[in-house]
């Protein structure tokens, strides 16, 4: 496998990217912003809008049904390590790198749950609910709290059947929620939010990281979901009020692993040992080092990669989460351990350029 290419969370990732954001609205921010010719890309603004699609890399702009959007793309950027949603939303939610905020991966291990913990549902990897109090997971004061502190109004606009979910509990404590049942409906909601000015919207939208997963990019249900992400952002940002800025990237990217690449975990090999995170990074705790020996993956320690989810002071609960190592599946392959999903085509969560480089664009002219 080729070596991993760390996020750079010292000025080029989507850490990064809030902290400049929240840096302009209130002065100051909890990780370093943009480095200086990223940060001069973005025209400073009474309000912005962040928009994330969920799955939509850098280098999936390449797609015809992009151009729309791939022609307000001045940079690529890092997601942070690993390379999945509830990290990324994470890191968007704090404004700190994974090391700091602790949700350290999509299948994490929670000591207080007795369980590795799939944190989009908040349930068991079988699907028990889990007794955790979601709305105080992420370290206080988050992003939200620190902006409504500064005068500023946080809004997130979701799909509307994340009202009150588990995850929305997570991610958006003290953040005003407003659901939208369409795109349309969000475009419609987004723009008159960014009439105001002293806002920081967030605008999330889940359709490319859907399609990618169970049909794979070459499918007619991926070209459609980009299709109608792209549209999302041309009418937007042609609707874009005086005085406010759109910013838009992602969580992740996406490559897609035909059925021979997808590889499975001998299941004696389950025996001593827990399986968590994802099936491109697959977290291991106890030994690890000969699984790789058998499976298309490199054996690497905590200690020797804990840097990979940041720096600074770490999570008080980082050690107790964290693995005791992880199985980094080789360019090309998915590592599934028993409770993997074995059907999906596409995949993320490693660091290869597919799945760490996300977009950077920005449209509107501010003011």
């Amino acid at each position: 496998m080729s070596a991993p290419t760390i996020p750079d969370y010292a000025g080029r990732s989507l850490v990064n990217l809030v902290a400049e954001l929240e840096q302009r609205l209130r002065g100051s921010a909890e990780s370093p912003g943009l480095t200086t010719p990223l940060a001069a890309s973005i025209p400073t603004a009474e309000t912005y809008v962040l928009v994330l699609f969920d799955g939509l890399g850098a280098g999936q702009l390449d797609h015809p049904a992009a151009a729309g959007l791939s022609t307000d793309l001045v940079a690529a950027i890092d997601a942070p390590f690993p390379t999945t949603t509830t990290v990324s939303l994470a890191s968007v939610a704090t404004g700190r790198p994974p090391s700091q905020h602790g949700l350290l991966g999509y299948q994490l291990w929670l000591p207080e749950a007795g369980a590795v913990v799939n944190t989009i549902k908040w349930t068991t990897l079988w699907g028990d609910a889990i007794d955790v109090a979601t709305g105080g997971f992420l370290p206080a004061p988050n992003l939200w709290e620190r902006l409504r502190a500064a005068g500023c109004e946080p809004i997130t606009v979701q799909p509307g059947n994340f009202t009150g979910t588990p995850l929305s509990s997570v991610m958006y404590r003290g953040c005003r929620f407003e659901g939208a049942y369409s795109i349309p409906e969000w475009v419609d909601a987004v723009v008159t939010l960014a009439g105001q000015p002293g806002r920081l919207i967030f605008a999330y939208l889940p359709h490319v990281d859907f399609a990618a997963h169970v049909a794979g990019q070459g499918s007619v249900e991926y070209r459609d979901a980009v299709t109608a992400v792209t549209r999302a952002w041309t009418q937007l940002t042609r609707r874009l009020p005086v005085g406010a800025v759109a910013v838009g990237t992602a969580d992740h990217g996406h490559a897609d692993f035909p059925d021979g690449r997808r590889v499975k975990i001998p299941k004696q090999a389950h025996e001593q040992r827990r399986f968590f995170g994802d099936a491109r990074v697959v977290f291991v705790r106890g030994e690890g080092a000969s699984l790789a020996a058998e499976l298309p993956a490199t054996w690497r320690t905590v200690d020797d990669m804990r840097h990979w989810w940041g720096h600074g002071p770490a999570h008080p609960e980082f050690d107790n989460r964290a693995p005791d190592g992880v199985l980094v599946a080789d360019d090309g392959y998915v590592i599934l351990h028993r409770r993997s999903d074995d059907r999906l085509v596409g995949n993320h969560g490693g660091l290869t350029d597919a799945e760490r480089l996300v977009p950077l664009a920005v449209a509107g002219a501010g003011g």
